[in-house]
């Protein structure tokens, strides 16, 4: 039920090593590091070397119990414990997360394979996450209201709504869970984080900084593993929140299954994002970031443009520069400054995205930069694919309508901007979506009659910070709420209404 494949990621080792010697990972379980009930594991690759650097424990349903047991114990004492203490842990947190911040960079990248300075980015952007959770003494605050009637006063208060989980995905290994641990800590909550089997590394490492937080036993967990874990975490009863991230198919079941428990959920699904340019955009400042919107971590982001759609005379401009654009990437391993993209994450993916350049070549879309046979020098073993372009891609052809997540960008010409919008409409995801144009009136209303709920005017990935709600729409979202910003604070509270009279 998670969105691994069965050859994964890495870690920050730089020798090689077979699958028999390499490290098996631990649990982390009321404040110790201890072994999963499991004797099953998965190998963690590094995807720009094929060499397996770590081996994660797909653990059990007994593994999430014994997690949940220590999350219930810590509840009522973190619940108790004042928020400015709460934020003084959060505080604490930060800074160790600045102090490691090259190291859990460097630890991503050789893990998932996205360039260091990708990687830097989304550490950076984790950070943000835990920096807008120390501030939640105020934000959650309630309100009231003296004298609703002669004599009596109402007031709402925010509480914690006990123990949350988090499943986290593979492409963005440390970022993600930090979208969920420090909201839900920092509101009175305690936590368990499952990452993904293919990254589990960049995790073990924050929880290794956790430990120095001053945090009770049991308030932060990390269960790693996959189906089943991800099962029991929907399934079982003292689990009050679940937050997800991953493909829309997984996510609308982690929705069916945790709600039908009796759960809140906010679940992040799939993106098919379309990138609109109209014949007035300044190509000369757009078209970099254009390209890294599609070629970035090699398209394995929710965020990353899909389909380029170019409006009436802006078709050839939009086809040439970003023929010239994704033939000038540098393809490598991500850990070499200057490398533009670094590989995807394991063989099967790699092989699911050629699959992908097949079926568009059989339905015959034009290809127009083929990065199905690139070599890259001294890593032969990698999961390497270059930047791949069609061109006069029509949405029902699979390269135009499904989810893809590698580096595979595809063109759509439309005549005027009222068909891009019809075309982004027709399709059942909307996480996010972008316009480049000169024009004001064009970018009002594509804002306005987007379908995504995260909409970029002039800029590549329309990504929220850290103090907004990030999540789509559709197919794309499954939930109520969405994360962090004021978001988390809804998602991690209850509110309860006090109504008073005193005689």
């Amino acid at each position: 039920m998670t969105d691994s494949a069965v050859v994964a990621g890495s870690h920050a080792a730089e020798t090689s090593r077979s699958s028999s010697q390499a490290e098996i990972l631990e649990n982390f379980v009321g404040g110790r590091w201890v072994e999963s009930n499991s004797r099953e594991f998965l190998d963690v690759y590094n995807p720009a070397r094929g060499e397996v650097i770590a081996r994660t424990p797909l653990s059990t349903g007994a593994d999430v119990d014994a997690a949940v047991a220590v999350a219930k114990k810590a509840f009522p004492a973190w619940r108790d414990t004042p928020p400015v203490a709460r934020a003084r842990s959060l505080f604490r947190f930060r800074d160790l997360l600045e102090q490691s911040f090259e190291e859990l960079a460097r630890t991503v990248t050789a893990e998932h394979g996205k360039t260091i300075e990708e990687s830097r980015g989304s550490v950076r952007r984790g950070i943000e996450c835990v920096e807008v959770a120390c501030g939640s003494p105020s934000l959650m605050m309630g309100y009231g209201l003296e004298n609703i009637s002669s004599g009596i006063d109402c007031q709402v208060i925010r509480q914690p709504v006990g123990v949350c989980a988090a499943i986290a995905p593979f492409n963005f290994p440390a970022m993600v869970p930090l979208w969920f641990l420090p909201f839900a800590v920092g509101t009175g909550n305690t936590i368990i984080v499952k990452p993904s089997e293919q990254v589990p590394l960049s995790q073990r490492l924050v929880f290794r900084l956790l430990e120095k937080c001053d945090l009770p036993p049991g308030v932060v967990n990390l269960v790693n593993g996959g189906r089943e874990v991800v099962e029991a975490i929907c399934d079982h009863p003292e689990i009050r929140a679940v937050s997800f991230v991953g493909s829309t198919p997984v996510a609308r079941t982690v929705w069916r299954r945790a709600t039908h428990a009796g759960k809140r959920v906010q679940a992040l699904g799939g993106a098919k994002n379309f990138v609109v340019v109209m014949p007035d955009a300044d190509w000369d400042r757009s078209i970099n970031v254009i390209t890294e919107s599609f070629y970035g971590c090699a398209g394995e982001r929710c965020l990353a443009g899909s389909v380029l759609v170019p409006v009436g005379e802006a078709h050839r401009d939009a086809r040439d520069r970003m023929v010239a654009s994704a033939k000038a990437l540098r393809v490598g391993d991500g850990m070499e400054e200057g490398v533009s993209m670094g590989p995807v994450i394991s063989a099967r993916h790699r092989e699911r995205v050629l699959d992908y350049i097949e079926k568009g070549v059989e339905e015959g879309a034009k290809l127009v930069v083929d990065g199905r046979k690139i070599s890259v020098a001294g890593s032969e073993k990698g999961f390497f694919l270059g930047p791949t372009l069609f061109d006069d891609v029509r949405p029902s052809m699979a390269i135009g309508h499904e989810e893809i997540f590698g580096p595979v960008a595809a063109i759509t010409p439309v005549a005027t901007l009222d068909e891009a919008i019809e075309v982004m409409h027709a399709h059942p995801n909307a996480n996010a979506t972008s316009i480049f144009t000169s024009s004001g009136k064009a970018a009002r209303e594509f804002a306005r009659h987007a379908s995504a709920s995260m909409v970029g005017v002039n800029i590549g990935v329309a990504a929220p910070m850290a103090y907004f709600p990030f999540g789509g729409a559709k197919d794309s979202f499954f939930g109520d709420l969405k994360v962090h910003g004021r978001d988390a604070y809804e998602f991690y509270t209850d509110k309860k209404v006090v109504i008073s009279r005193w005689f």
